[in-house]
Parts: C-alpha cells; sequence; structure tokens
C-alpha cells in the first residue's frame, strides 16, 4: 500500500491491557511512504493544443530567444553547442534544446539520512514539501512577524512530526536574526539534525550551494554524495526568459555534483507572462527547455524537475490570486508537456492569499492541492504552511495543511477492487433493513477503512460545546503545542553532529555579518 507508515520511537512491549495502554499513549513517530497515484491524470489540452505549444515554444528559443545575464560561461557552452550568440541573448535552433534535454532521468531517487525515508521523484509519485520562502511567520499567540531560527527550527520539527510530509523543504521561512550570507548554514543544520527526511539545498549565491554540498559530504560521505541525489533545489527563472548568474551559478554547482534542480519559471499571470493559458504554456515551456538543456551542458545526466510556479493577478490591486480556473489550466496544461519531455514536475501546494488560516484560505488551498494530485505533480513545494500569498508561513495552517495532505494518500489510492474491495460477504451478511456496524467486514476494516483528520473536529454539537467551542484555528494552535512538546530528535551519530557543527562556527567566523 502507497502510505504504509514508517514507525519509529517508542512502542509498549508485552500483553494484557497494559500493554494495550502503553501503546496508546506511546509516542510514535510516523511518516506516510511517498504517494503513488493508482488514479489517472487530468488533461485538458488536445494533442493538436500540445502539438501547436511544443512548436511556438521552439519559435520562442529561436527568435526571441532568452538572456542568461552576468554569466559569460554559460553563454560559451551554449556557443559550443550550437546556440546563437548576441550579447547576452541565447538563441536556441529548433529542436537543440529538447535534444539536450533528453538525457536527463525520468525520475531518481532522493536519499535521505535515514534510508527508510527516501524518496523517489518522477513517474507516478508525489512527493510532499513544506512551504518554502517567506519572510514571515504568524501565529496565534504572537501574530504576524519577522521570522527567526527558533521558529525555522521548529517548522523543522513539525515538519518531522507530520506523518503525511515526506520532505523537510529547504527555507520553510527566513531567518532574519541571522546574517543573509550565513542563514543558510543554520538552516542546512536544522534540516540534518532535527529531521531524518529529506531536505533542499541553498540556492541564493552558488558559493552556499557549495557549501550545501559540503555539509551534506559531512552527513552522507563524499563518495556516496558524488553518486547519489541527496538534495532537491529550487532554481528560480527571472520570467520572462532571463537566466541571472545567481540562479544559474547555484545550478551549475549542483549539476556539477549530481544533485538535483527544480527548473522553475516564477510565473504571475499578465506581469511575467501572457494573459492566456496558451500564452502562458509557451513561454513556460520555452523558459524550462532552455534551464534543463543548461543544465545537461553542465553535466549530462544531471537529474532536474520539469517546474511550474502559477499565479494570475488581480487587474485592480496587482495582488496575486490563487485557486483560480486559469491557473487550473495551466498546471494541469504543465503536467502534459512535463509527462512528454519524459521529466518529473514541480507544481501546486497550499496556496492561498488569505492572510489567516481562514474559510478564505482553506478553499484556495483545497483547489489548488487536489490540482496538483490530479495533474500529475511529482514533487509539491508548499504542500503545507502557506499564507497570505507566500509571505507568511502560518503554524496553524501548516498543521491544517499537513493533516489535510493525508486526503491526496487516500484518493490517489484509486478504488480497491480486490475481493475485500467488493464486500460481497458483507452485503449478504446484513441482508435488506440491517446495519453494517458490528459485520465481520466491517470490524476487520474499520481501522483502516477511512481517512482520519488529527485536527479537526468532528464531534457532536453538545460535546464540541462542553469543550470551549474550539473553532479551527484554536484547534491547530492546540495540535502545533502537542507536536511540539511530543516531538523526539532522530538519532544522528554524535562525531557527524560534532563536524556539522564544527563546519557552520568556522564557515561563520571566515566573514563579517551581511544583512544586503
Amino acid at each position: 500500500m502507497s502510505d504504509a507508515p514508517v514507525r519509529t520511537g517508542r512502542r509498549g512491549r508485552g500483553g494484557g491491557g497494559a500493554a494495550r495502554r502503553a501503546e496508546r499513549t506511546a509516542i510514535s513517530i510516523e511518516t506516510a511512504k511517498f504517494i503513488e497515484r493508482n488514479i489517472p491524470n487530468y488533461e485538458v489540452l488536445t494533442e493538436e493544443a500540445l502539438q501547436v505549444i511544443e512548436a511556438n515554444a521552439e519559435t520562442v528559443l529561436a527568435e526571441v530567444g532568452v538572456n542568461f545575464v552576468d554569466n559569460p560561461a554559460a553563454l560559451e557552452r551554449w556557443r559550443a553547442a550550437g546556440a546563437e550568440i548576441d550579447g547576452e541573448r541565447v538563441r536556441i535552433p529548433r529542436g537543440l534544446a529538447r535534444k539536450l534535454c533528453s538525457t536527463a532521468p525520468s525520475k531518481f531517487t532522493q536519499h535521505a539520512r535515514n534510508p527508510e525515508r527516501n524518496v523517489e521523484i518522477g513517474g507516478n509519485s508525489l512527493v510532499l514539501a513544506p512551504v518554502y520562502g517567506p519572510p514571515f511567520v504568524r501565529d496565534a499567540e504572537g501574530g504576524r512577524r519577522y521570522a527567526t531560527i527558533a521558529d525555522f527550527e521548529k517548522f523543522v520539527k513539525l515538519g518531522y512530526m507530520s506523518k503525511w510530509l515526506h520532505h523537510s523543504g529547504g527555507t520553510v521561512c527566513e531567518p532574519t536574526d541571522i546574517a543573509v550570507n550565513k542563514r543558510h548554514l543554520d538552516m542546512l543544520l536544522a534540516h540534518m539534525v532535527y529531521s531524518d527526511k529529506p531536505f533542499m539545498g541553498a540556492v541564493t549565491e552558488p558559493v552556499r550551494a557549495q557549501d550545501s554540498v559540503e555539509m551534506c559530504e559531512i552527513l552522507f560521505g563524499k563518495e556516496f554524495v558524488q553518486e547519489n541525489t541527496v538534495m532537491t533545489s529550487l532554481i528560480n527563472i527571472n520570467s520572462p526568459l532571463t537566466f541571472d548568474n545567481t540562479m544559474m551559478g547555484a545550478l551549475e554547482v549542483y549539476a556539477q555534483n549530481n544533485q538535483a534542480c527544480i527548473i522553475s519559471p516564477f510565473i504571475v499571470g499578465g506581469a511575467m507572462a501572457p494573459v492566456s493559458v496558451a500564452g502562458t504554456l509557451t513561454q513556460t515551456l520555452a523558459e524550462v527547455l532552455a534551464g534543463v538543456a543548461y543544465s545537461q551542458l553542465v553535466r549530462p545526466g544531471a537529474p532536474v524537475i520539469f517546474g511550474t510556479m502559477v499565479t494570475s493577478i488581480d487587474m485592480n490591486s496587482g495582488a496575486p490570486t490563487f485557486g483560480t480556473p486559469e491557473a487550473e489550466h495551466i498546471t494541469y496544461g504543465a503536467g502534459q508537456l512535463a509527462r512528454r519531455m519524459g521529466l518529473p514536475y514541480r507544481s501546486a501546494g497550499s496556496f492561498c492569499g488569505s492572510k489567516l488560516p481562514d474559510a478564505q484560505a482553506g478553499y484556495e488551498t483545497g483547489s489548488s492541492l487536489k490540482m496538483g494530485l490530479l495533474s500529475g505533480v511529482n514533487f509539491m513545494l508548499h504542500a503545507c504552511g502557506w499564507l497570505e500569498g507566500g509571505m507568511v508561513a502560518s503554524f496553524e495552517k501548516f498543521v491544517l495543511d499537513a493533516d489535510q495532505l493525508g486526503t491526496l494518500h487516500h484518493f490517489a489510492r484509486g478504488v480497491d477492487m480486490s475481493e475485500n474491495g467488493q464486500a460481497m460477504d458483507a452485503i449478504a451478511e446484513v441482508g435488506p433493513g440491517g446495519h453494517y456496524l458490528g459485520c465481520t467486514h466491517t470490524q476487520s476494516n474499520f481501522k483502516t477503512a477511512f481517512w482520519r483528520t488529527d485536527v479537526l473536529d468532528y464531534k457532536p454539537f453538545e460535546t464540541w460545546d462542553e469543550e470551549g467551542a474550539r473553532d479551527t484555528q484554536t484547534l491547530a494552535t492546540a495540535r502545533v503545542k502537542k507536536m511540539l512538546d511530543t516531538y523526539q530528535q532522530p538519532a544522528l551519530d554524535p562525531e557527524i553532529e560534532a563536524r556539522l557543527r564544527a563546519y557552520v562556527a568556522e564557515k561563520k567566523a571566515s566573514m563579517p555579518d551581511a544583512f544586503g
């Protein structure tokens, strides 16, 4: 079964009632295996439409071109490959980018320090990772405020304790109390020490990407890192059609070291791409083709993911909007394009524009999460915790979203048509006018038949009222506290941890603080 849990932690032993009570009260840290879909992908584009978009993307690359800014080495790589170079503009002949992309793997394994947490990215899999990048955090007690490293460490611990979350993520929030040129070290250390799930590397400077590789060499061993993928990192394209030296420099470091990159246009429709769905898909494909092709120029066979981050814009306020049908069309269509390229696909998440974990947040997030599942996404960044258009990482929304990710696991199983699933014995046993509560089939299946929330309230009104009439945010606040109170740090070789901490201390001491 695709979401069979991996269990660690303490469990009661022995027989009788005491053992059963101990098992019920013991702390059990579970992580579901990454999702393996047993359902079809939803497709919105016809074969003719796909061919038109692909042809138009080739035209964009050949006639309009893309800019590689402040990167002479990239221009030389492209020139040697047969592209036309005009200043920083690279025009790629028809078919060249797609030919270069053909060496990228269709799927790969990202290794975790706990091998039981390894994830497979590509094919019919779906890997869920938390929110990425917000400078602010919010909780019911402290309100909206700049994020700190203490907040960051709490999110890493919540991610580790979240059953349905497969990945620890990257910059879950920006710890603004640490210098810009040093915070990546503390963030990586937190992922490595406080969780044993897979994680992401730093991309804000090429040297920080190299630091990420070197820390992984301490954690996993240098030879293992060169032969296996242990990081998946986010490389955003400056849409429209611009590849800056910072992101490309990070990509070069990761590709050279066999580490995975998400090549991801950042699209706000109407601002960074055309207002039309077909136009946005054309630009997205052109940008991904150029980015993936460049990764293969750096190192053929380097693992990459076809990414897209799509939102539309409110033409009255200029603010990004989420959960819209246009974003759905683009996300579904990009999934089709990714599969035609034979590449893993990244998109979707717990997207919303709401300022609070309220009804708007729930509506928009629910739409975005299910869209990601049905569009064939293989790596879903921002799967939990996203608030206020990505400006805020919310503790309450993190646990609410992480809980709802369980519904994706269960829906992805598809319909069980085994003999047990058909339940003919139950129908025969109960017969007309009976009920199924006590029948043999129900007794055998009730523990696993239905997905169960760990946050939401389904109690009768009287019980809910007696317990304080708690709303969803109040329930989520209690859930955050419980998860942090019961957090257990996963075991790590003390020598390795000491070496990691020494590396971070030495690196931070080697340079002055920079907050710009």
